[in-house]
This record gives structure tokens, C-alpha cells and sequence, in this order.
């Protein structure tokens, strides 16, 4: 076929998936486009090597003279994002290059606040209509909900609106109408609770949770990856794509909001519940995510200063963005503290309480983006660094992320490297946890110097790899991994820079709080990746300053938590307001003595 108006079929399998595309289009974007999960850290700019495929059948076109390409070629790969479809072509997707499966962490810390939630549902009987009362439907409504003293309506949702005739006549005049300050969004059938969504949308994972907003209780929740991962691994590469053209922005807020929608549908029907009956929403994500929600501009949050075009808190309709809950139902984001610090920070202080902590108090939200608070000496400062994705696999030669098959967990048991994968199911990579725990068991066996160089014949394991030394974790066959697994030297150099910068946030707050490690009385560790690392993992390579064990507190998705609480009370969304304009920012790379502290942190204690 040569017609340039044809187009080809692109079948993704092992997963059964089809698509038709245009003469041209890569894999990557075809692959998009069929709802096929890809990694691609780079964004598709055939650098990371990352969306390896195999070609079954059909034409593509030939491979570039990238490094990354030759790298997969020599191992029967072609990378998705560099390689284009010129016919019909059946494509093999290795369990590696998949962002499916992974794990996402929805726990949390558990707060109890008084129920007193924005939005009210008041159940009406209005006198049904007949030849003698012709008022108007509204009206009837709005007299019976001012006898009732409950609530005051003086505006409606045209979409609630539309459909209050019908819902009386269904349910014998008798119905919940839901309202948030004066204006009525939503009518519940008589008997059915109102339900709010919380959600925290994290660079890597999304996590979600339906709540009742009359008792309070969470009825449900789930994670799931962020479908923008399909773009980029980081806020940065995303922030690239959505410049490179004029529809890419669009196209990254449609596919968030297609996602929260999918998230939500499965959580309602976990708890056979109608997404139609979530009239409130509370969103929290780092400050591009919420950009990126919003379908906010996003250019000038690639470029110094780095700065957010909106900080404050904000509410819209759920319908503006996409969000398929009740028609006239409300999203509320909490507030912004810089481009790098976003709404799910805030949360997080919140849920944990560092804005009212009576204990010197460091608080670590880890992730692609580590950021950072310490609560001291009556202040509440903030910093943001850049871990980048090693945390999640990225960047490692043999790192995936958290899924069945990865290594998580690393020991010296009766002198012998030990290990873990998650399921137990055969090695097939290394995730963050377990390369934490690999480069402190390596320092710890004498295998790595104190700048990370390995020694040679430290280890029988220890050979000589193409880039260097390698310690092989895995040998090809052992519980049935397909592939010898190995930490590199250049894999401890990621992580070095990935604890660096999060070891130099926290001594640069310490510092501009007069403050010393030794000072702090409490250390919270948050986040997806904070749930699962092993702290004295984090405290042997320098991540985290040497305190005593009992000193850190693991709280999983504090975040989540505190969008929770940011839907259930009044209060504490006000509190959010108060610590977002009482964080005091500091902006790291321009910090006089950022370069020296780095420097320091790079070493392995």
C-alpha cells in the first residue's frame, strides 16, 4: 500500500489491542492513540530507551543512529517512539515497557474531623402540582426548601435544572436537592446519599477515594497510573510535549480527565454507587498536575522562574474539565506555593499536621518531585527537589517500576545477598525500593566506596559490564528470571544525585531556620515511594540525616488524606488557605550555598 490517504492497522499484543493510524505515525503515538500503556521517560524523544517493542510483521521505517536505538536493536527492540508504521504491522509489547500493573498507594493516615461539608442535601415533598397549584416546578421546589428552613436556594445548575421535572414525577415528588452556598447542582432520588470525591493526582499515580459526604465514612478508593506517564516520565517532559504543539495540551488534559473518569466509574461500581451521585470533588496534584487538569498554560512553568499562573484556590464545574460526576457537581482544588510546590503539598502539611506541630518537624513528600517542610522556631518553610524518576525505575539499566516481578527488597542474610520481588513472581527488574536497599547492602558488604565507585574483586558477584563494574543481583535462570539483573555503577550515580538533592533541601531548611539535623525531634515520610522505601536504607546512604529509627514516621498518601479532609470540612479547607500563605518558599537553585551542601551529599556515609 502506498496511497498516502490510507491508513494501517497497528495490533498491539500481547493485548489484543487494535488501531488504525495514518502512513507515518510511530508506534509511541499509535499506541496512544489504542489505549496501549507505553513507558516513555523522555517523552518520546528516543533518548531513554525505555518503549522497547519487537516487531512481528509488517513495514516500518528504518532505525535512527540514536544510542538508545542501538542499544535495543542489539537486543531484537525497536523503540516505539522512533520507529514509524508504513503498513499494516503486528507489534509485541514486553512486560518491561509496560506502565500498567503497577502498584499505587492509596493509604494513608486516618484523621477524624467534624463532618461539615460545602456542599448540604435537604430532602423535599412539595405539594404536588394540579389545576389549582401551577407554580412552576423550580418554584414549587424552592418554596418547599424555604419552609424547610434548611438551606437557601437562590440560583440553579441549568443541568440540575434540566432535570427536576422528570425526577419529581419519578419519585412521587419527593427528592434531595444538593446545594453548595445558594445555588442547587444536583437532585439525589429520596434516601440516597450525597457522595464527594477526593483525589490526589501524583506525576506517576493517581489515587482516589468516594466518600459519603453525610457520614463521613470513605466507601471506596483505588489507584491506578497517571495515563499521561504515556507522555513523559516528568513534569518536565509533559510540560515539552503540551509546548511541541498547539492541540498537545488539550490532548493531556482530555487524557487525565478520561482517566479520573475511569478510576471513579470502578470505585462506584465496587460499591455499586452511580458516579452521578458525587456532587462534590476535591483535587490535589503537584502544581503541573493542576495545570494540567485545568487545561492551564503551562509554558511558563518550564522557564525561570518557574512560575504557576494560578495559586490560589479555585472552584469550577466538574463538567468543565471533563469530569463525568452529577451534572452540576463542583471540583475544588486547594491552593498552590510555587511552580514546584503544588496543592498536594499543602495537603499533605495538612493531613499531617506539621502546621501545628509543637516538635521540630521535617516532612518529606518523596517522589518524582521530593518536596520538603520543616516546621520550626514558628516557621513553615518549604523547598522542592528534584529526585527525578530513579525513584520509580527510571534511569536504573535494569529498573521498572513497582510491579509483579520487580526486586523490592535487598539484605545481607548470614552473609549472603538476599532478595525479594514483589508477588514473588520471577525477577524481571529492580524498583526504587529495592535499588535504595542494593546500593546500602553494596556499601555495606564494602562493594562501593564512599563516592560510589565499586571495587573491583570486592565480590564474586562483581564483574566487568559494558559501562564499567556491575554486581549481578539475578543471574539469568535463578527463580526463572529471564536475564541476568544488575546494579551498575552508573545506577548508583543516579540514586547519589537522586539523595543528594533530597539530603540538600533538608539541611538548606535546617540552615535557614537556624536549625541542625540533630535538632529534629520528628521526620514524616509521605508518598507512593516513602511508603515502601525502608528507612534505614535511606539513612545508610545518606538520604536521610542519622536520627534514631524512632524518630521517622511512614504515613503513606498523606496527600490523599488531606484531600479527604479538604471535602469533608469547612475548616480545614480554610486551614489549607492559611498554610499555603504561610509557607515560606525556598527556591534551591538559587540558594547561595545549594552547590556546597550538594557536593557534600553526594558521598555514601
Amino acid at each position: 500500500m502506498t496511497d498516502l490517504d490510507a491508513t494501517f492497522t497497528v495490533d498491539f499484543q500481547p493485548l489484543g489491542r487494535r488501531t488504525r493510524v495514518a502512513p507515518g505515525t510511530t508506534l509511541l503515538e499509535a499506541a496512544r492513540q489504542a489505549g496501549v500503556g507505553l513507558n516513555a521517560i523522555c517523552g518520546g524523544g528516543g533518548t531513554c530507551g525505555t518503549c522497547r517493542v519487537r516487531i512481528m510483521d509488517g513495514e516500518v521505517s528504518p532505525p535512527s543512529n540514536s544510542r538508545a536505538e542501538d542499544k535495543a536493536m542489539a537486543e531484537g527492540f525497536r523503540l516505539a517512539c522512533m520507529t514509524k508504521v508504513l503498513s499494516d504491522v503486528r507489534v509485541d509489547v514486553p512486560p518491561s515497557s509496560m506502565t500498567a500493573q503497577q502498584r499505587a498507594q492509596v493509604e494513608g493516615l486516618e484523621r477524624v474531623v467534624d463532618v461539615d461539608p460545602f456542599v448540604r442535601a435537604t430532602d423535599v415533598a412539595p405539594q404536588p402540582a394540579d389545576l389549582h397549584d401551577m407554580r412552576a416546578d423550580v418554584t414549587r421546589v424552592n418554596d418547599a426548601l424555604r419552609e424547610s428552613r434548611d438551606v437557601l436556594v437562590k440560583r440553579w445548575d441549568v443541568h440540575a435544572m434540566r432535570q427536576l421535572p422528570q425526577m419529581l414525577r419519578d419519585h412521587n415528588w419527593q427528592l434531595r436537592v444538593v446545594a453548595k452556598d445558594t445555588e442547587a447542582i444536583a437532585l439525589l432520588p429520596p434516601g440516597v446519599s450525597a457522595l464527594g470525591l477526593a483525589v490526589d493526582i501524583g506525576t506517576t499515580k493517581i489515587a482516589a477515594y468516594v466518600i459519603d459526604l453525610e457520614s463521613g465514612i470513605t466507601l471506596g478508593s483505588a489507584g491506578t497510573m497517571n495515563p499521561q506517564i504515556a507522555y513523559g516520565e516528568d513534569v518536565m517532559a509533559r510540560i515539552a510535549y503540551a509546548l511541541n504543539d498547539d492541540g498537545h495540551l488539550a490532548e493531556l488534559q482530555r487524557v487525565i480527565a478520561n482517566g479520573l473518569n475511569e478510576l471513579t466509574r470502578q470505585i462506584c461500581a465496587s460499591i455499586e454507587r452511580d458516579p452521578a451521585n458525587i456532587v462534590e470533588a476535591v483535587l490535589v496534584g503537584n502544581t503541573c498536575m493542576h495545570h494540567l487538569v485545568l487545561g492551564l498554560p503551562v509554558k511558563q512553568m518550564g522557564l525561570s522562574p518557574y512560575l504557576a499562573a494560578l495559586a490560589d484556590s479555585y472552584d469550577l464545574k466538574a463538567r468543565d474539565i471533563g469530569l463525568q460526576l452529577a451534572p452540576g457537581a463542583s471540583v475544588h482544588l486547594l491552593p498552590n506555593i510555587a511552580g514546584f510546590v503544588g496543592a498536594d503539598h499543602v495537603s499533605m502539611v495538612l493531613a499531617a499536621g506539621l502546621h501545628d506541630s509543637d516538635l521540630i518537624t521535617v516532612g518529606l513528600d518523596v517522589g518524582t518531585n521530593t518536596e520538603i517542610s520543616l516546621a520550626g522556631n514558628g516557621r513553615l518553610l518549604s523547598c522542592s527537589t528534584a529526585s527525578g524518576p530513579a525513584f520509580e525505575g527510571a534511569h536504573i539499566q535494569d529498573g521498572m517500576r513497582a510491579a509483579p516481578g520487580a526486586v523490592e527488597w535487598i539484605r545481607v542474610i548470614d552473609g549472603e545477598v538476599r532478595y525479594q520481588s514483589i508477588d514473588g513472581a520471577p525477577p524481571v527488574g529492580i524498583c526504587g525500593s529495592g535499588i535504595l536497599d542494593g546500593i546500602a547492602v553494596l556499601r555495606q558488604i564494602g562493594i562501593l566506596r564512599a563516592n560510589g565507585a565499586m571495587v573491583a574483586d570486592s565480590h564474586p558477584r562483581v564483574r566487568k559490564g559494558d559501562n564499567g563494574l556491575e554486581f549481578v543481583l539475578v543471574s539469568a535462570g535463578e527463580r526463572g528470571a529471564p536475564r541476568d539483573i544488575v546494579i551498575t555503577r552508573r545506577d548508583v550515580n543516579e540514586i547519589q544525585l537522586a539523595k543528594a538533592a533530597m539530603r540538600s533541601g533538608v539541611e538548606i531548611l535546617l540552615s535557614e531556620a537556624g536549625l541542625h539535623y540533630s535538632d529534629i525531634q520528628r521526620v514524616i515520610v509521605a508518598g507512593a515511594f516513602g511508603t515502601y522505601l525502608d528507612v534505614d536504607s535511606g539513612v545508610a546512604i545518606g538520604m536521610f540525616p542519622p536520627l534514631p529509627r524512632e524518630r521517622f514516621v511512614q504515613v503513606g498518601n498523606a496527600a490523599g488524606t488531606g484531600a479527604r479532609l479538604a471535602l469533608l470540612s469547612r475548616s480545614c479547607r480554610d486551614r489549607a488557605i492559611e498554610i499555603a500563605h504561610r509557607m515560606e518558599y525556598i527556591e534551591l537553585t538559587t540558594h547561595p550555598r545549594f552547590v556546597e551542601v550538594y557536593a557534600d551529599a553526594l558521598a555514601l556515609p
